[in-house]
């Protein structure tokens, strides 16, 4: 998981943003024009259930999770996914990673890192 960021930002550090005076999106264009800057989702374009994630890390951490199902808050979103276009656009990457990869690799690392 993790390489897949650094690919990304080994990819951008030689590009940075470039200043855009454009209006219309709620930034004062001065304040852009001195400190430009861009935002790219570094994730998988594909949509996964909060269920299959749990179940993924039950599998990983080989145990069962405590869970308490309640209904949709306020400011749930009922399906969201990350849109790396413009990092495909900018740079030609797009992550890859499947979810079930990217949790395992995580837990090895999060054990590792925490040496449990």
């Amino acid at each position: 998981m993790w390489t897949t960021v650094v690919e990304a930002i080994e990819r951008l550090i030689d590009q940075p943003a470039k200043a855009n005076t454009a209006s219309g999106d709620g930034i004062d264009p001065a304040q852009r024009a001195v400190a430009p800057w861009r935002i790219y989702n570094i994730g998988n374009n594909n949509a996964v259930e909060i269920s299959r994630v749990v179940a993924l890390l039950e599998r990983e951490l080989g145990r069962k999770a405590k869970t308490e199902l309640a209904p949709m808050q306020p400011g749930d979103a009922a399906v969201t996914w990350a849109d790396s276009d413009d990092l495909a656009r900018e740079i030609g990457f797009r992550p890859s990673t499947p979810i079930d990869e990217g949790i395992a690799r995580f837990v090895a690392w999060f054990r590792e890192y925490h040496t449990i």
